[in-house]
């Protein structure tokens, strides 16, 4: 049995709303889970495992994140840890891996940490939940990429049975 630390950067809920989820399913495995955002992460010493999530806003992932890891880096390095991003673009086959997903590249490429385990995951649409600004650019968005644009969207694009697969790889971890 693992303390872990499941740690979100959410800007609507939807990626706190995953690391929920994971948290549920590591726990029907005898696991010991917190769940924590960003800026109200505990003491990274207090858990054998550390794992972060992160949405992407206006096409990055945020400043804090960043700065986070720079803080933790040591921390983060020395256990068992792993990244995953959350995004709408990942809904797509063709950008849905750590490999593929040109966020996932982009933060490799900016963060001095590297974990082992990664992962991609689609997001949620959910374009009433947006201000009136979000709302217009995430259409302006989807419509580029050939992706819902009905202003009464509401749609998932999270591959659970993915969730469950990296749930099970951080037991493994």
């Amino acid at each position: 049995m693992s303390q872990i630390l499941l740690i979100h950067s959410s800007v609507h809920g939807y990626t706190q709303k995953i690391c929920e989820y994971l948290q549920r399913q590591l726990i029907e495995q005898d696991q010991l889970v917190t769940v924590a955002s960003l800026a109200e992460a505990p003491d990274l010493a207090l858990f054998d495992k550390v794992y972060i999530g992160a949405s992407i806003r206006h096409g990055k992932h945020r400043p804090a994140l960043y700065q986070f890891i720079e803080d933790h880096r040591a921390e983060l390095d020395n256990k068992p840890s792993g990244f995953f991003s959350v995004s709408l673009v990942a809904r797509k086959p063709n950008k849905n891996t750590p490999q593929t997903n040109s966020y996932m590249q982009q933060f490799l490429s900016q963060s001095p940490w590297q974990p082992k385990l990664l992962q991609v995951f689609g997001g949620n649409l959910d374009y009433q939940g947006y201000g009136a600004m979000d709302r217009n650019i995430i259409r302006f968005i989807m419509w580029l990429t050939k992706g819902p644009t009905d202003p009464n969207t509401k749609v998932e694009f999270t591959d659970w049975q993915k969730v469950d697969e990296f749930a099970q790889q951080i037991i493994e971890a």
